[in-house]
């Protein structure tokens, strides 16, 4: 594909008057204000390396990079931005559109984002919006600034170490049910499952006594072994180990277990001990089956929580005089 670096053209007169028309005394589009205050920002030259001399002539790959800054200003999908520049006047007049151009394919978009990357272009597409914005005096030289974090509580429910073993086993029992009936009948004893795992695992119906909390510890790690030798044995349908609910029972039990022998020799699976086995620190472990990117946190001495830290920044330089 080949590209001969060309001026963008003008707003569409018949756009730019239906435009003025319709925001007559208002504040116009951000499309609209983009175009008037920075005019050509990615100019088709700068784009020179990505395409080659001869060859099919391809779009201008410059429109292309705005139309990429609006899309990710509008959070739109490809699809839907190349909706907007094919129906939106707004984005008609930010491209040079006339008002019967019917557009392009939005495979374009991911096309151009491909062949950007492939380049190494991505920060000169930064560093020339920057630029355009600091000549209009938008943007301003780097200040301090502070950061600061709060925490959001996952929409899971908290578990103990031992509600997660069993919890995960559970998660994958019926995801592999989901999506392959009748192949865990075939292999395990259905009602001897259902008995164990057919219902939430809860503390609350959990023995109290820490003697039986740790043999149904070892309970958990031995059915989460069985079901994963099974699903990671020939005879199992390949794609089934790449179950989400699969893959995060693989971590949980050896975020949480340790497979040991006894004084008789005996091979045993128990719960890690925090101080003699060590657990993973709690940036990587996982807390549920069902959300493998929360996590539990903590903040000062009174916060304690499942979920996420949302960073949040500032400039705390002192406003300009006028």
């Amino acid at each position: 594909m080949s590209m001969q670096p060309s001026p963008w053209p003008e707003p569409d007169p018949e756009v730019a008057g239906v435009i003025e028309a319709i925001f007559r005394g208002k504040q116009l589009p951000l499309p609209v204000q983009v175009r008037d205050m920075l005019g050509e920002v990615f100019p088709d030259g700068q784009f020179a390396q990505l395409f080659a001399t001869r060859g099919r002539p391809g779009l201008s790959p410059g429109l292309l990079a705005l139309v990429s800054v609006l899309q990710a200003a509008e959070r739109l999908t490809d699809r839907q931005a190349a909706g907007m520049a094919r129906e939106n006047l707004s984005w008609k007049y930010a491209l040079g559109l006339a008002l019967d151009d019917p557009g392009f394919d939005f495979s374009v978009l991911s096309e151009f984002r491909a062949r950007v990357v492939a380049g190494g272009m991505e920060q000169r597409l930064l560093d020339l919006l920057l630029a355009a914005l600091a000549e209009k005096g938008l943007v301003g030289a780097g200040g301090r600034q502070r950061t600061d974090s709060t925490h959001v509580i996952s929409a899971v429910r908290d578990l103990n170490r031992l509600e997660l073993a069993g919890e995960s086993v559970r998660a994958a029992v019926e995801a592999i049910v989901a999506a392959v009936p009748g192949w865990f009948e075939q292999v395990f004893d259905v009602s001897g499952w259902s008995r164990r795992y057919g219902h939430k695992i809860d503390s609350f119906k959990m023995p109290k006594a820490q003697t039986k909390r740790d043999l149904l510890a070892g309970d958990y790690a031995t059915d989460a072994h069985a079901l994963l030798d099974a699903v990671y044995s020939p005879a199992a349908p390949v794609w089934l180990r790449e179950l989400a609910p699969v893959q995060a029972l693989r971590i949980v039990l050896l975020q949480n277990f340790v497979v040991a022998v006894d004084r008789q020799g005996r091979q045993v699976i128990r719960m890690r001990d925090a101080v003699g086995d060590g657990v993973p620190p709690a940036q990587g472990r996982l807390t549920s089956p069902y959300d493998l990117d929360t996590r539990w946190a903590a903040k000062g001495d009174d916060l304690f929580w499942n979920g996420y830290k949302v960073h949040i920044s500032e400039a705390c330089d002192a406003a300009p005089s006028t």
